[in-house]
Order: C-alpha cells, then structure tokens, then sequence
C-alpha cells in the first residue's frame, strides 16, 4: 500500500505548533522573513492571554505576599533581560563557563520574552540598523506602538536566524531552550501556583492561583512594558552626550524602570563595555550586580569603558560650552 504524505499542521493549529516547536516553520525561515510587515493577528493570542490574565486579580484578590512577590519576580527578570539577554547573549561584555551560561539562559527565559538566541539575533540587527528602514523596532521609522509591541506580532519577526548568532547556535542546549520557548515560562508559571499553594499551606495568607496572578501574570506583564520601553522611547525621550547616526537618548527615568538600561546614547556609542552608566553618578544596578557576581568566579572579564570614549565625551562637553 502506498504511504500517504504525511499532512502539513494548518491555520490556528499550524499557530499552535509554532508556538511549542518556534524552529517548526514549514514554509521556510526565509519565507517568512520575506513576508509583508503587519500584524499578525495569532500571534497577538498569547499577548491578550498574558494581559487578559492581570484581570484575574478581581476574583483572587490581593496579599502582601503575592504583591511582594510580584515585585521580586520583576527585579530579579529584569536583571535577567539586562545582564544576561542584553549584556551576556547580545554583546558579549564578559564571559561566563558554558554551565554557567546555560543556567543563565534559564532565567532569563523565565522572562518570558522568547529565546536567548532570538533575543540576541534581533537585538544585533537592531544595533546594525539602528533608527535606518531595516530597524524592526525603530519608534523614528516605525511608530510608538510598532516599537513597543506590534513588530513582535509580526510574522517576519518570528524565526530565529541562526547564521547572525553563531557564536551562541553552536551550543545544543542554547538551541533547544531557543526552540522550545514556551517550555521554562510554562514551568515558571507552575513553579509560582505551587509556591503559593505551599505558603497558604504553612499559613501564610495567599494561594496557588493569587499567586500565579500576581507572580507570573501581573508581574510578567509589567516587565514586558518595562523592558519594551527601550526600544519605544529611548530613542525618542532624554539627552544625547554623544552624536551617533542614530537617535539613541540618555534617560534617568527609563533607567530606574530597567535597572541601568536607559543610558541608551552611551550604550550605542559604544555597546562592547559591561556598564551602561559610564560615570559613577549614572545608576547602573544591572552593572553593580554583574560587578558583584564577578566577584564569585561565575563570571569574569567585565569590559570596561576606553578612555577615548571619555575624551570623546569630555571634547563635547567643551565645545557645547560645560
């Protein structure tokens, strides 16, 4: 008996399995790449549900735990996004074991902002194209809200390009946690309904499902906001110490909500160095920790800052007349 070809997954299934498997793309990668730039309106399910889930607030109520929690969560995902995603995997500003890279890789899926790989990949291209037409999240080119949310939707903007991260695609297991994304923020989620239902068991007044609203809904969803808003105002909102050919900004504010992020102007002018606050007076927490985590042998080979970029800076200080 002749074999049947075997049935391609369609429409919201075909969805659904991109989400579990994201390396599943049988149209090809280059395919989609290809595809027109507008939102792709599946790919806005998993958004609304993250969203939708904050409203369950109004049935499980609120505790000094669960809110407490949600609080830590944020911090402690953002130092993730911004050591590890940003600092780490993107650029490369020091070094790590490959045992110690990999459980970095771990926390910082349970962000829930997809793969390290996919991260990295597009924050290169970013940097590569900053604020020209190529840039996928220029608010200059693109608009507010294409910037902060919608290129994510779109369907170009899915799959990974593995040959613009060789440096990481060459570690199986970076690869995996990369395809299968879904999979660390599905166990976080379930990690949060079991710590809530373990301090309501030893008394303490909240429960599973308070805290996997407050812990990994309400919580998840801030630090999506909070990390989008780089790529939405930074370019938009503050100062410039440096003239790059982009137009990357120096924000205090945005600083505070990503922990070291919003020295944006000093990041791209020169995005190889550890620290984003070039001077002891801009609050880098992302780089005081990274510092301190130094300190245990984990991660060594900070790169720091070249005094020409400080001369630089000194330079046009001067001829602006400070």
């Amino acid at each position: 008996m002749q074999s049947q070809p075997a049935t391609k997954p369609t429409g919201l299934w075909a969805t659904f399995v991109r989400w579990v498997d994201t390396d599943h793309i049988p149209e090809g990668a280059d395919t989609l790449r290809a595809a027109q730039d507008k939102v792709d309106w599946p790919r806005c399910i998993p958004f609304a549900i993250l969203h939708l889930g904050c409203l369950a607030v109004i049935w499980v109520g609120w505790s000094p735990a669960a809110v407490w929690t949600a609080v830590a969560l944020y911090f402690i995902r953002m130092l993730a996004i911004t050591g590890v995603y940003h600092r780490y995997f993107s650029h490369k500003t020091y070094s790590t074991s490959r045992f110690f890279q990999f459980i970095m890789a771990l926390w910082g899926a349970a962000a829930v902002q997809r793969g390290a790989l996919w991260w990295a990949y597009n924050h290169r291209h970013h940097h590569q194209h900053s604020d020209e037409p190529d840039d996928k999240h220029s608010p200059v080119q693109h608009g507010f809200w294409w910037a902060h949310i919608g290129w994510i939707t779109s369907k170009r903007n899915f799959p990974t390009d593995y040959t613009k991260v060789p440096d990481l695609a060459k570690y199986p297991e970076l690869v995996f946690l990369n395809r299968f994304d879904v999979l660390v923020p599905a166990i976080f989620g379930a990690a949060c309904y079991g710590f809530g239902a373990w301090l309501a068991y030893t008394g303490v007044e909240t429960s599973g499902w308070q805290m996997l609203v407050w812990g990994f809904f309400i919580s998840t969803t801030v630090l999506f906001h909070g990390t989008a808003c780089i790529n939405s105002m930074a370019h938009v909102w503050g100062k410039r110490r440096f003239n790059t050919e982009d137009d990357s900004r120096n924000s205090w504010i945005l600083t505070l909500i990503t922990l070291g992020e919003g020295w944006h102007n000093n990041h791209h002018r020169y995005q190889a160095t550890t620290r984003q606050g070039f001077y002891w007076w801009e609050f880098d927490p992302t780089y005081y920790f990274l510092r301190a985590l130094s300190w245990t042998g984990l991660i060594w080979g900070l790169k720091s800052v070249p005094e020409s970029i400080y001369a630089e800076a000194q330079a046009l200080r001067a001829k602006e007349g400070f």
